[in-house]
């Protein structure tokens, strides 16, 4: 046992995680039921490790990276940032649209009469810009709101960063961010340890989903899930084109980016795959004072993977309802998708919201939701795989632009993060 234990613990990550998947999928369709009744814990408490680490991930890591930024730096790449989330978002939907043109899933179907779905409220562009702010500091660590978090570290960063730079604060300051950068060294060793149980956790996932989702789920929309994946790997391909544009060799970028791919395709949870892309962002050798913001603010406004879903599923209903969307409805989704995968950062049941909002503002009937989510879990791993590449491509484009140099290739002897300042 012990040496199959340290067998184990040799294998690149990677390969553990993608034997998870395959034996995940395996147990799940002869399993059945009674594989989501046992096997559900341990999907949990994977689920639970990795929310565990985002505070502390979040908070530590972002204060150290501003904190080894170059002057003048911090504010050029956090609007290169800005810039390519909102870039790369809008033309996700673009893409969406053009694939499901082209496809025109739902085309033949007919809407259930009692279909019904209840709409979560949407919290809007507004409220979602003030909630950047948070009014209570443990509330927004407890309530895990991202964005207030990343507000939090930027200043508290900054601030410290004044402090080093003062005659009169210098040595307090310099103690203190010694005590910070210790709290980050700390959490990326627990953060390492958990890396270890992931292969384990995805694997209940992937059972625990497939044996409720089941075979005829997926036939009986699987036009509509066929059409998302084929849009998924259109914009797949324009990452590529984008990274060979800046000089990014795919190899050693996808050798790094296909863990934290499929821990987010298992978890569909672009917050919680957070610990395991910033490990792999670290063995890229992309510098802390970049990817510490980046990689946080795209798990919360990056979302292509959701943008090519909202687009996909307009065109859906539009041809279920038989009415196919005009031009013009198609320039509406463009604009008020791209302003609501931000306004709904965050916010549980992000995906439907999303939808359900672009519905509404386009016409089309809300019923057609009710579908949708039967085939959640399916278009949902494919989504949430997407935004975390996109997060990660979007991180190392932005390294590339400021001359960094990345690593040439991945280690694959082990899955362990070695840290690049």
């Amino acid at each position: 046992m012990t040496y199959l234990w340290k067998r184990y613990l040799q294998a690149s990550l990677i390969l553990r995680v993608i034997i998870a998947l395959v034996m995940g999928v395996l147990v799940g369709i002869v399993g059945g039921d009674w594989v989501a009744v046992w096997l559900a814990p341990l999907g949990d408490l994977l689920l639970r490790l990795l929310t565990f680490l985002i505070v502390p991930i979040v908070l530590f890591t972002l204060m150290v990276g501003v904190n080894q930024s170059r002057e003048g730096s911090a504010g050029r790449v956090g609007g290169k940032v800005f810039i390519y989330y909102l870039a790369s978002s809008a033309f996700a939907i673009v893409v969406g649209l053009t694939v499901a043109t082209l496809f025109s899933p739902g085309s033949g179907m007919t809407l259930n009469d009692s279909a019904s779905f209840s709409v979560p409220e949407n919290p809007g562009v507004v409220d979602a810009l003030l909630n950047i702010v948070p009014g209570n500091i443990v509330a927004a660590f407890a309530e895990l709101n991202m964005l207030g978090i990343i507000f939090t570290a930027l200043v508290f960063g900054i601030a410290l960063l004044k402090m080093r730079q003062s005659e009169q604060q210098h040595a307090l300051g310099e103690q203190l961010y010694q005590v910070i950068e210790g709290l980050n060294e700390v959490t990326l060793k627990v953060m390492s340890g958990v890396l270890h149980f992931v292969p384990i956790g995805v694997f209940a996932i992937v059972a625990e989903t497939v044996s409720q989702q089941g075979m005829e789920t997926l036939l009986s929309l699987g036009d509509m899930v066929m059409v998302l994946y084929i849009a998924l790997g259109a914009q797949l391909l324009i990452y590529c084109a984008v990274m060979l544009l800046f000089g990014v060799k795919l190899r050693s970028f996808f050798g790094e980016a296909r863990t934290p791919m499929a821990t987010a395709f298992a978890t569909q949870s672009s917050s919680g795959t957070l610990p395991v892309t910033i490990n792999a962002a670290q063995r890229l050798g992309i510098p802390k004072s970049i990817y510490s913001f980046s990689l946080p603010l795209g798990a919360t406004l990056n979302m292509d993977g959701a943008a090519i879903r909202i687009a996909i599923s307009a065109v859906f209903a539009a041809n279920v309802i038989g009415a196919p969307l005009d031009l013009m409805s198609m320039v509406q989704i463009v604009l008020i998708g791209t302003l609501v995968t931000v306004g709904t950062a965050g916010v549980p049941g992000a995906g439907i919201i999303m939808i359900a909002t672009v519905f509404a503002q386009v016409g089309l009937p809300i019923e057609t939701v009710a579908l949708l989510t039967a085939i959640d879990a399916l278009v949902g791993m494919g989504a949430t795989a997407l935004n975390v590449t996109g997060d990660l491509v979007g991180t190392t484009v932005i390294a590339r632009s400021e001359g960094h140099t990345l690593a040439e290739a991945p280690d694959e002897e082990g899955g362990h993060a070695v840290e690049n300042g």
